[in-house]
């Protein structure tokens, strides 16, 4: 007579606090590739919540997890399901907060979520996602609860959500900062901006204005106390489709700016694109109250772009 021993799962341990989507879905290739590996979505919110919809926990079969699904409260518990998903080789919906049966597990923000589990099984859907986004390109993924499949979706809905009975996940390239200038608050802007997880391109004096890449995920900011030293790279801002273009100086010279420009023939709705005096907030006097004040700003943009 036999009897069945029953392994114990691995205690859910988090290696890192990168909520950054790509490094969440890279983590899951990866351990998928090393053993096994479960993606955890954040499908529905009732009241308040943390994290948008499509946020990710990304799980390894050994029960290292990354990402985030709300504060940091219920990251432990849905690795902990997603190891039990593994195990079973299916899918799995669970519920915290507001209309959850784990009655020990309360979201501060007082609202309630939903997440779904996928045992990943293959790697083709998050390849070409990670291909897409390192070439900037807008890209989703389809999780269908009832086949529990999950593969890249043609067609790329303006935000994640349910579509048609699955739920899209939608990921966009991260936000290229363009920061033109010789000075403290240039170096400080490009400080900062790394810090932030921001892709930064700080131009040199000799760099060809025309060389820059820009795209619709770029932001350009304008760091020089002369408007001689910034016409080029702001000619070539406004002839790209960058979200924001911002310029450093007082409303004085912003008033001059624009007459220049106008004098050049820049329509009076391009010249409107640009945000002067630069900042959410001043006037600042030292560099690191600027660029907190640049990214700021920078960071709002985005968001009314390209709302989560």
């Amino acid at each position: 007579m036999s009897t069945s021993v029953s392994t114990a799962l691995p205690v859910p341990v988090r290696v890192n606090n990168s909520d950054d989507p790509a490094e969440i879905l890279r983590f899951a290739l990866d351990a998928l590739g090393s053993g096994g590996a479960a993606l955890a979505t954040l499908v529905e919110i009732r009241g308040g919540a943390a994290r948008s919809l499509g946020a990710h926990l990304a799980v390894s079969s050994d029960g290292h997890y990354c990402g985030y699904l709300s504060g940091g409260c219920i990251e432990a518990a849905v690795a902990a399901e997603a190891l039990k998903a593994m195990e079973e080789g299916r899918d799995r919906v669970v519920k915290y907060g507001e209309g959850s049966p784990f009655f020990d597990i309360v979201l501060p923000c007082g609202g309630g979520v939903t997440i779904a589990i996928h045992v990943l099984r293959a790697t083709e859907a998050l390849e070409i996602v990670l291909d897409q986004l390192a070439d900037r390109q807008t890209v989703a993924l389809t999780q269908d609860p009832k086949s529990q499949a999950l593969t890249h979706s043609k067609t790329v809905p303006p935000r994640s959500g349910w579509y048609e009975g699955s739920f899209v996940s939608v990921y966009r390239p991260q936000t290229c900062v363009v920061i033109s200038g010789q000075t403290a608050e240039a170096d400080a802007v490009s400080r900062l901006a790394h810090a932030s997880g921001y892709q930064v391109q700080l131009l040199s004096s000799s760099k060809d204005p025309n060389a820059i890449e820009i795209d619709r995920f770029t932001a350009v900011v304008l760091l020089h106390h002369d408007l001689d030293l910034e016409a080029a790279v702001l000619e070539r801002a406004l002839t790209s489709p960058a979200f924001y273009i911002g310029a450093l100086g007082s409303t004085r010279t912003h008033r001059r700016r624009t007459e220049l420009l106008r004098v050049a023939g820049v329509s009076s709705e391009n010249i409107d694109r640009i945000r002067a005096p630069i900042g959410l907030f001043g006037p600042t006097r030292d560099a690191a109250s600027l660029a907190l004040s640049v990214l700021a700003d920078v960071a709002a943009a985005r968001l009314e772009v390209f709302p989560s």
